[in-house]
């Protein structure tokens, strides 16, 4: 599994958002500005993490996007499934139930479960806030992704 652009600056994006939360509603501008991305690949990521229920939008003078949740309770997995859609490895285990014809003579899909398991326990453990926390204590508030 590869993280594209999409799910890793989605993921800056809302950090961004977490750590200036007490900005009130934040602009797309000044996220891409302080994130070095380019505001028409924001907007192109907008759309899917509101459908997902994970950003808040207000229109007009002032506009711009907070996060629906509190940090703690956004995880990583969340935020990637948005973008990135379903982490599962192989593509017989994106729905449940798996649907696959060959899934009982499968030498191999145990190892697959197995990963797809790890993966979604691992990111979907890892918070906002704790991202945050992490490298206030680190970094001394820094973060790249």
């Amino acid at each position: 599994m590869k993280i594209s652009t999409k799910g890793r600056y989605a993921l800056r994006m809302l950090i961004d958002l977490a750590v200036n939360q007490n900005d009130g509603f934040i602009s797309l501008k000044d996220v891409a500005e302080r994130q070095f991305i380019s505001k028409k690949y924001l907007e192109q990521i907008v759309p899917m993490l509101n459908k997902a229920g994970i950003l808040r939008t207000n229109r007009g003078n002032r506009g711009g996007y907070m996060l629906a949740k509190e940090p703690k309770e956004l995880s990583v997995g969340d935020i990637l499934r948005a973008t990135e859609g379903n982490l599962a490895p192989v593509a017989c285990l994106e729905y449940e139930p798996n649907t696959c014809p060959h899934k009982d003579d499968c030498s191999t899909l145990y190892i697959w479960e197995g990963l797809y398991e790890v993966v979604a326990n691992y990111l979907d453990n890892i918070t906002l806030q704790d991202v945050i926390d992490r490298s206030i204590s680190t970094h001394g508030g820094d973060y790249c992704i």
